[in-house]
């Protein structure tokens, strides 16, 4: 993917310089363009409702998809179709007209798998693909999970899916999706997504870097959660009760900053008052947190990204904390949590606390680590963010990376959101370019080539000569 990079004018320099995502310069742009994404009414591929067209055109594309693939997702779930026959199918979908629970798991399921075959949106598919992928694996990789075992569920990253624009990005889980006997979760975007709405591309690091990741791994949810309860009891005002009882939704959010950076944060606060505009509300954080929503209320989600923020590694943190936290306050009303009315300040020294937990806390299901041990942001992942910016901007070849580090999927969708944050120009251009940056990494990745691969992260070399000895072999 690397490439000579581009001579750059003294000009272009100065105005990258100027282009600060500190600034926000770009934030009424990226909320008109999440906006712009949430009143379409593109609704994606007609789910199929007839059993034996179905079944036909699954079987049509199942050599279409890598060995992995092939072996853990499309095979079993084209042998439960079959197994269910015309009657069972129908019964299905009967019971759930509102495609809210078995039969919407069903149907996703076999909409991704007909999508990638058949070749719906494909350029923005491969590259929404290999973003999750990249997501999913990087959890699982050799390097980052030294002395962890691997998940208790999930074999593959999931597949990603077009549709159900009402419900926004959303997954299924692994456990759920383990019921049709395949071996990976499935990840949705509303189909605008695919050409507008880059924002919502942030969201993605919540699905599955959160969901699918924290869902494979047999009691560390639960074990999260009773930390929360423990650690905020002394704050009392449900607020222990509040937080662990969300604590799906809440530590996603987490793994997601972890993975994404302060993009992930900033770029929470821009979609959902993005989404506020759509249905026709301010363009803001709402204050009040519902006792039946599984969500945090969005404006004690906002602080939680600033508190993650300001817990990562790179430079800039206490600058971006800071900043998030301001953007929240901007929106803060009065803060009411499941019925009960709390200060902004005791919101956020609850945030505070939380972030600390799900971030620093050691959990027995991950051999005591904690999810910060597995996944962080650091200067490095900074300097690659930073390299990317211009050429996803002017869609020029990427450079090489900064100290020759890795390049991966987040960084270019962290690189393409700060853009738009810093400029807010040309959205459209610039989401075109990420899915071309993000289409040639998928070109490269093992998992989907011939070969049966599952996690490209395990595939390292362990050496016998120290590294400080092998940079000496090589002159370096």
């Amino acid at each position: 993917m690397a490439s000579t990079p581009k001579t750059v004018s003294k000009k272009t320099v100065k105005a990258d310089k100027a282009a600060d995502p500190l600034k926000l310069a770009g934030m009424k742009a990226v909320i008109d363009d999440a906006c712009l994404a949430a009143v379409s009414n593109s609704t994606g591929p007609v789910d199929p409702l007839n059993h034996a067209a179905f079944l036909k055109r699954l079987k049509a594309v199942q050599s279409k998809f890598p060995p992995v693939y092939e072996q853990y997702y499309v095979e079993p779930y084209i042998k439960t179709i079959t197994n269910l026959g015309q009657t069972k199918f129908n019964q299905v979908l009967k019971r759930d007209p509102k495609r809210e629970s078995d039969a919407g798991l069903m149907l996703d399921l076999g909409q991704a798998i007909l999508q990638h075959g058949e070749g719906f949106a494909k350029a923005s598919t491969r590259a929404f693909q290999e973003f999750i992928s990249d997501l999913y694996d990087g959890f699982l990789s050799a390097e980052d999970r030294r002395g962890v075992k691997q998940p208790d569920l999930g074999v593959i990253p999931p597949l990603a899916k077009w549709g159900n624009p009402d419900a926004g990005p959303y997954t299924w889980p692994v456990d759920a999706a383990s019921s049709f006997g395949v071996e990976a979760a499935v990840v949705n975007m509303p189909p605008a997504n695919a050409e507008h709405g880059l924002v919502a591309w942030a969201a993605l690091g919540h699905e599955t870097a959160g969901h699918d990741i924290l869902h494979a791994d047999d009691g560390l949810q639960a074990e999260l959660a009773e930390m929360l309860r423990t650690n905020l009891a002394p704050l009392g005002q449900g607020l222990s009760d509040y937080w662990a009882d969300r604590i799906d939704e809440t530590s996603s959010d987490v793994m997601g900053i972890l993975n994404l950076g302060p993009a992930a944060g900033i770029g929470l606060i821009a979609y959902f008052r993005g989404l506020g505009k759509a249905y026709g509300q301010p363009a803001k954080l709402g204050s009040t947190g519902y006792d039946d929503d599984p969500h945090p209320a969005d404006i004690v989600r906002g602080y939680l990204a600033a508190e993650v923020v300001a817990l990562l590694s790179f430079a800039d943190h206490t600058a971006w904390a800071k900043l998030i936290a301001a953007e929240t306050d901007k929106d803060c009303g009065t803060v009411v949590l499941a019925g009960k009315t709390i200060t902004a300040a005791v919101a956020r020294k609850s945030a505070r606390i939380v972030a600390k937990t799900l971030v620093k806390g050691k959990a027995k299901a991950l051999e005591n680590h904690a999810l910060g041990d597995i996944q962080g942001w650091a200067d490095s992942d900074e300097a690659i963010v930073q390299a990317m910016r211009a050429p996803l901007r002017d869609g020029t070849p990427l450079p090489p990376t900064p100290g020759g580090k890795k390049l991966y999927a987040a960084h270019l969708v962290s690189a393409a959101v700060m853009e738009a944050l810093a400029s807010g120009q040309n959205l459209g251009t610039l989401q075109a370019n990420l899915i071309k940056a993000l289409n040639g990494l998928h070109d490269a990745n093992p998992s989907w080539g011939p070969l049966f691969i599952a996690h490209p992260g395990q595939m390292r070399r362990d050496y016998f000569v120290p590294a400080a000895l092998r940079r000496l072999q090589r002159g370096s």
